[in-house]
Formats: C-alpha cells, sequence, structure tokens
C-alpha cells in the first residue's frame, strides 16, 4: 500500500511539474491566436460631429412608410412655413425636446449638429454626447437584448463586431422623442440597428435601419456621416437649462446656426 501511495504521489508531482508547460504550449496554439486577431475590435474612439449638410434626419430622400396616425402626427410635425424660424426643421411648437424640455434622446441625438465622443473600453462601447451630457452604453461582452425593457430616453443597447463593423441594436425607447430633427415619430416598438464603420482615419459612417411595426409598414434605411475632430473636447450643454436663463434666442440656437453656415 505504500508503494502504490509513493507511486501516486510522484504521478501527481509529475503532473503538476509539467502542467505549465502543457497549459503554455495550449495558449501558444496558432489558431488561438489567429482567432483572438479575428475579433479583435476595430478603433472608433474620438470626438465626431456630424456633416451638417446631410440635414437633420437619417434619410432626406425618402421618408418612412407609416401607419396611418403616425403619417397623421409625421404632417402636423413638419414645418412647412419656409419664413418660420426652426432649429430643429420640425415645428418648433410641437418638438418635445424644444417646446416641453424632453431630453432629446437615442436615435435623434445621432443628428443632431453637437459633437460627441466615443470611448471603447473592455466590455461595452460609450458615446458621451455634448447635448443633455447624455449617455449611450453599447454592451459588447454577449449579452441579449431584453425582451421586455421598460422604455427610457437611451434605450437598452448591444453590440458585436463584424470585421471593422461594429453592429448595435437598440430597443426600450420612449415614445414621446422624435425620431430625429426633421419631426418623424415613432413608437414604443422601435427596434433601431447601426452599422458603425470607421472608413478612414477622419471620417465615420453608420448604416441605419428602423423597424417599428405600431408605426411603420415597413423597415427605414439611413445613413449619417460623421468628421473626426481631435482637437475638440466636449462641453456640457443642458438644452433646457439654456432656454430657462436665456432670454430670447437661446444658445442652442445660436449654436445651431453657427454650425450650419
Amino acid at each position: 500500500m505504500r508503494i502504490r501511495r509513493s507511486e501516486l504521489s510522484f504521478a501527481i508531482l509529475t503532473l503538476l511539474f509539467f502542467s505549465p508547460a502543457i497549459f503554455a504550449q495550449t495558449a501558444a496554439h496558432p489558431d488561438t491566436k489567429k482567432t483572438q486577431a479575428a475579433v479583435h475590435p476595430a478603433d472608433l474612439t474620438g470626438v465626431w460631429a456630424n456633416i451638417t449638410e446631410m440635414g437633420p434626419t437619417f434619410n432626406p430622400k425618402e421618408d418612412p412608410s407609416f401607419q396611418p396616425w403616425a403619417e397623421a402626427k409625421w404632417k402636423a410635425n413638419k414645418n412647412n412655413d419656409p419664413g418660420q424660424p426652426s432649429i430643429t426643421n420640425g415645428r418648433v411648437d410641437l418638438d418635445p425636446t424644444v417646446a416641453s424640455c424632453f431630453p432629446t434622446g437615442m436615435p435623434r441625438l445621432m443628428t443632431e449638429v453637437f459633437p460627441f465622443e466615443i470611448l471603447q473600453v473592455r466590455d461595452r462601447v460609450l458615446i458621451l454626447f455634448e447635448k443633455d451630457y447624455a449617455v449611450s452604453h453599447i454592451w459588447t461582452d454577449g449579452r441579449k437584448l431584453p425582451a421586455d425593457p421598460d422604455p427610457t430616453y437611451m434605450g437598452q443597447s448591444v453590440g458585436r463586431w463584424d470585421g471593422d463593423t461594429l453592429v448595435v441594436d437598440t430597443v426600450g425607447l420612449k415614445d414621446i422623442t422624435w425620431l430625429d430633427r426633421a419631426g418623424h415619430p415613432h413608437s414604443d416598438a422601435l427596434h433601431v440597428t447601426g452599422r458603425f464603420r470607421r472608413v478612414n482615419h477622419d471620417r465615420l459612417e453608420i448604416d441605419w435601419t428602423f423597424q417599428d411595426p405600431k408605426a411603420f409598414t415597413k423597415p427605414w434605411t439611413g445613413r449619417t456621416i460623421y468628421r473626426l475632430h481631435p482637437d475638440w473636447t466636449l462641453e456640457e450643454f443642458i438644452a433646457c437649462e439654456d432656454r430657462l436663463l436665456h432670454g430670447g434666442e437661446s444658445l442652442e440656437q445660436k449654436a445651431v446656426k453657427g454650425h450650419t453656415q
């Protein structure tokens, strides 16, 4: 029995002695290195601003195909008076952000002229917005979209890498917000998919798909383009506070005019 125990002890010690070498060989396996390289994310970091000649919407050439109630709301939201100044291109008196001080929310923040910054960390991609000082958390840790999310202004977002493209899905958005600055409405069933790709050092393009069976009869697509501003830093801009503290034309109106001139 002693001999067997000693043999067993020797076998355990031998296994422990050689285990690091075995694990090192496994870690150095070329297939593992190749897999790690294949999933390495592209660099989207930086301060970006909308190329303003694109206009206030995701697709200036085509409106969504609306359900009847949403079509009526869109017609009411449109600014049909060319002589009426508008900082949103929709009717200011009906704009939930300008008229009622509701947060801008997603995805409309992506059509604003105010800059945003993208940061990439271990388990998520963060978009920090100058307007409203809002933050979008895009989780890249493998989690799934919630099946029945409580609606919020920024929604719930998950992302995955498809080569050099970050594919982001967002659901759980409050229906009080406009989809964009033009005034397109949406419901709480809105599902936004954005494909983020840095086409060169100074240019970020996002291809969008909007699905909303309550408000649209079919998916709607568009694209936004942003320019890198490495010398910019974000400021704190709270739109509602701005309008309360300043009489007449607000700083928001002046900022938009300055960006579009």
